[in-house]
């Protein structure tokens, strides 16, 4: 009697496990990071360049491996020991899985508009600081009940303010060196806040990633948001900069980061088997071989290319998509409303959602 009892309260474990719905929403982006490292690790030309990469035996020590699969756990093992078991990836056009801007331009705003509002919007053309007219996915979410007050956004780049229009929409976005004061603080915040003036911006207008995460990550210990979005920067930076290795240790440090945000909501009884993640990028990037992999925009063939990956109770544990399929930026706004059981709709088109669970 006792052996039977025990298998039914964990068959009702089981299937409370199971039906769980995603509740809570964690977005992150990063910055231009190319579906080729994501998908097949680092680059050994660009390794390999006197040119790219100072340390090249030290990268080498580090994260070369012979086949694509080993050297990419090596640099995202977040990706891929967690992620690619327990949820799903999108974006590896080796294996004709392939994801792509829906806007003409291929460079951050566009496709942070395209992220957020579901709508490719060939007029969003710059990366000036406009307010953007288009009301966007997480302000629509902001509305809804029980969301109020608990949607956030922390952002390395000071163009998220505009991008996400904080002056219309009310969200809390807290971008580059600005400090944290709304919400619940804590000494952690008080602290980030004076170091953050410490550090030496990346480039004009751009808060270290690392800042950027522990600001959000206080924040959320602190105010448990229903819907976060961490905006990080560092990989196209560097990419631009044409430091491979930077822009290496940059993709890798924020898959510890992530790896280490997931296990703290997964001891969280606020967020535990109740909260989804979604990881994407803004863009690609140029070809190695083709010495484009700094740059992006319309002129570069094929940097349209990106990639998306998501793990959570909302999602359907289909690990690395291996079978032919196109899907674009466009649709992730409303995959983001769906997830939390809303239909995005507003005075712009939206594309359909990803089918991200059967």
């Amino acid at each position: 009697m006792k052996n039977k009892l025990t298998f039914l309260f964990l068959l009702a474990g089981l299937s409370a496990a199971f039906s769980q719905k995603t509740e809570n929403l964690i977005i992150v982006t990063y910055d231009g990071l190319r579906w080729q490292e994501v998908y097949t690790g680092v680059d050994s030309a660009l390794m390999n360049s006197k040119d790219y990469t100072k340390e090249k035996d030290r990268m080498a020590k580090e994260f070369w491996a012979e086949t694509p699969e080993q050297r990419r756990e090596k640099l995202l093992p977040f990706f891929w020991k967690t992620v690619a078991k327990q949820g799903q990836l999108h974006g590896n056009r080796n294996a004709s899985s392939f994801v792509n801007n829906a806007n003409p331009h291929w460079f951050s705003y566009p496709g942070y508009n395209e992220i957020f509002t579901g709508f490719p919007d060939s007029l969003v053309n710059s990366n000036d600081k406009i307010e953007n007219r288009h009301e966007n996915v997480l302000e629509f979410i902001a509305k809804q009940k029980g969301f109020g007050g608990k949607v956030a956004a922390f952002s390395s780049w000071d163009v998220f303010p505009y991008i996400l229009n904080e002056k219309r929409s009310g969200l809390l976005v807290n971008a580059a060196n600005e400090d944290l004061k709304e919400g619940a603080m804590n000494d952690n915040i008080r602290l980030l806040n004076e170091i953050q003036h410490e550090a030496p911006n990346i480039i004009d207008g751009i808060r270290w990633d690392f800042l950027t995460y522990q600001m959000a990550f206080e924040y959320l210990k602190a105010n448990h948001p229903r819907v976060l979005y961490i905006a990080f920067d560092e990989t196209d930076d560097f990419a631009h900069e044409g430091q491979y290795d930077y822009y290496i240790n940059s993709a890798h440090s924020t898959d510890h980061r992530l790896g280490e945000l997931w296990k703290y909501l997964q001891s969280d009884p606020f967020y535990a088997g109740k909260t989804t993640m979604f990881l994407t990028t803004d863009h690609g990037r140029g070809d190695a071989d083709k010495k484009t992999w700094r740059d992006h925009g319309s002129k570069i063939p094929d940097c349209s290319g990106i990639w998306f990956a998501a793990i959570g109770p909302g999602v359907a544990a289909t690990g690395e998509a291996k079978t032919s399929e196109q899907l674009w930026q466009k649709q992730f706004a409303q995959t983001f409303a769906k997830l939390l059981g809303f239909d995005f709709k507003t005075n712009h088109p939206v594309a359909e959602a990803v089918l991200l669970k059967k």
